[in-house]
């Protein structure tokens, strides 16, 4: 059995005990029992009603005057229901932001949920939600979009823009089902939609859907940015090299526009800056930080480090796009490249347009064997080594036009 606990603090300070909306929800609701089938293609024996939730008298009727005009703020902790929709999630009990001017439909949100066995926060404008938001960082925030002041599109605009919050999903809960709307919604970064009155079946399979979502981006997110993090660490290995990485990033984001190229090949040569020499961590420090020429043995050793970075990167299924790059970016036009020896137009597309960008930053930046080269001195050096047949002709043609055309800027 589901026990809800209330405590509210109004603006004079004194503490106010909540109803238990609990009981109020399971006297409007009829139980049957369905299976479920979600999107996830789980199925639960499940607890379900088959009317529509409408937004009554019911629930504020049992609420005195006091209680409904100072609430401004309402957190709602719940213990896990014994036949919750969560076993599937980690042992952390999901956190769900329900955000609605109208005391009713919050409580009624509230009671489903905590049926479901999440632990539920309660705003009633936007400027709360924001700052509660910040403080508890939900898993998912069920928002209304009709409400003074800020409105639930601003909540949702400003939340997808913060970097902190941006994984967050949202989904609109709303009377108004017009396409314009809808539209907006999307527009302002909603994951989903909800209409009132709403079925506490599709509730609770859409938030449990989405919940486990945000969790997997989260888990994929935190990888990632270890990957970034490691690769900053190989680059501070080595002094000489500086902002290496991130010239190359900006350079290559720069270059890929120029190409045409598509938002994720440009996001692939973005990332590639940063994560193309990741293997070198498997290199050890008298072969990587080596002054002088490297022997044959050193230099093979060396050679690993596009295999070893293609090993680290390969689980992420978001790196299939820079792994070509990591792999690729040292071979050379007429197959006298490693580690494949490919030639031509088999070597990948972005692993030429990677490589290109990545020469000409080593030739136009100081290093211990050698001054900083000018710009036409570096293009000149990489029209020799295309004349080789180390480079893709035309592609040097075109990295050469974007340079000139773009002067010192990048530099």
């Amino acid at each position: 059995m589901v026990q809800w606990t209330s405590k509210y603090i109004g603006s004079s300070g004194r503490k106010i005990r909540g109803l238990n909306p609990l009981n109020i929800a399971k006297s409007i609701i009829s139980k049957d029992t369905y299976q479920l089938q979600d999107v996830n293609n789980y199925s639960s024996n499940l607890c379900r009603q088959d009317l529509m939730l409408k937004e009554t008298d019911a629930l504020p009727s049992q609420m005195t005057q006091s209680e409904s005009d100072d609430d401004n703020l309402l957190i709602s902790n719940s213990a896990q229901a014994k036949d919750s929709l969560i076993d599937d999630f980690d042992s952390d009990v999901p956190k769900v932001l329900v955000v609605d001017d109208h005391a009713a439909s919050r409580m009624t949100a509230v009671a489903l949920l905590a049926m479901e066995g999440y632990e539920v926060i309660e705003a009633d404008s936007g400027l709360t939600a924001i700052e509660l938001v910040r403080l508890k960082q939900p898993d998912l925030i069920l928002l209304d979009v009709m409400m003074p002041g800020m409105d639930g599109f601003e909540v949702c605009q400003r939340l997808k823009q913060d970097e902190l919050t941006r994984l967050i999903p949202v989904i609109f809960i709303t009377a108004l089902n017009d396409r314009r709307s809808r539209i907006r919604g999307i527009e302002a970064g909603a994951d989903d939609f909800l209409s009132k009155p709403f079925d506490r079946v599709e509730l609770a399979a859409r938030v449990k859907s989405l919940v486990h979502q945000k969790r997997l981006n989260e888990d994929l997110d935190h990888a990632e940015q270890v990957l970034f993090s490691i690769a900053r660490a190989i680059e501070s290995r080595d002094p000489n090299t500086g902002d290496h990485c991130e010239r190359l990033s900006r350079l290559g984001k720069a270059f890929g526009a120029y190409l045409n190229l598509s938002r994720n090949q440009i996001r692939d040569l973005i990332w590639g800056g940063y994560l193309h020499d990741i293997g070198k961590v498997g290199i050890p420090d008298a072969v990587l930080l080596k002054q002088g020429k490297l022997s044959p043995g050193e230099w093979e050793i060396m050679q690993q480090h596009v295999l070893i970075g293609e090993k680290i990167c390969q689980p992420l299924r978001s790196m299939r796009g820079v792994i070509p790059i990591i792999r690729h970016h040292h071979e050379k036009w007429n197959g006298s490249g490693y580690p494949d020896g490919l030639k031509n137009n088999d070597i990948p597309y972005l692993a030429q347009v990677f490589q290109i960008i990545d020469i000409f930053d080593a030739l136009t930046s100081e290093r211990p064997y050698k001054r900083a080269f000018t710009t036409q001195e570096a293009l000149s050096v990489m029209a020799e080594e295309t004349s080789k047949g180390w480079r893709n002709p035309k592609l040097m043609e075109q990295f050469a036009e974007f340079i000139c055309s773009r002067g010192e800027l990048l530099l």
